[in-house]
């Protein structure tokens, strides 16, 4: 088949824009590094913070009546003996701790409190949440060294018609206070194994998976 000058104009604005689309369709940021599918090495995560719904329980050492088991509610805040309407969320164990301390310490002498999480759910900044052509499209909350694998594995895999090689990670970076993407490979990671495929999440992740056009 042959061009004229006309012709291989028009063909040569066609691909340039088939290629700007391309690139606009795509992550602003390079892809993140693989993860391993078994961590070799475990390592603690950031302090848990207290979220809404999250059950806890609290104990006054030699005052068991004042303590409780209580869950936050979606206020984030708690009720126990002695205590109303205390803020809870967006506290460590050992912060809260220390609040509820300093409010019984009206009525007891130098108290010992202890917080425990029996039940969590983190606050929406911890949690990973997994929307678009899933099976079940869930907010989950972040532990450490979760892995991409271990999210897709929680919600049940991709749906019949998901195109999971195009999917993408949406990361709030606190340093930059800016919002960057990443592409992943769901499909090849869950179909063929890739260990490649695979990445490490991190508290706040959103994992948006679209649906094949065909």
């Amino acid at each position: 088949m042959r061009f004229d000058g006309a012709s291989k104009t028009v063909l040569a604005v066609t691909l340039a824009g088939v290629a700007v689309s391309g690139c606009a369709g795509g992550a602003d940021g390079p892809a993140l590094p693989p993860a391993t599918f078994v961590s070799q090495q475990e390592q603690p995560g950031e302090q848990y913070v207290i979220g809404p719904l999250d059950q806890l329980t609290i104990f006054v050492w030699r005052n068991p009546e004042l303590g409780a088991k209580v869950q936050v509610r979606p206020d984030g805040r708690i009720t126990t003996p002695l205590i109303a309407d205390l803020p809870a969320t967006g506290k460590t164990p050992a912060q809260l701790a220390e609040d509820i301390k300093a409010k019984l310490s009206t009525y007891v002498s130098d108290p010992l409190v202890s917080v425990m999480v029996d039940n969590f759910s983190g606050t929406f900044s911890q949690q990973v949440r997994i929307v678009g052509a899933t099976e079940k499209p869930a907010s989950l909350p972040f532990r450490a060294n979760m892995t991409l694998l271990d999210a897709m594995i929680a919600v049940g895999g991709l749906s019949q018609y998901a195109a999971g090689d195009r999917a993408k990670l949406v990361r709030y970076d606190k340093a930059t206070g800016k919002q960057h993407e990443y592409p992943l490979q769901i499909a090849k990671l869950l179909k063929h194994g890739d260990v490649k495929a695979n990445v490490k999440l991190e508290p706040g992740d959103v994992i948006i998976i679209p649906e094949s056009l065909f």
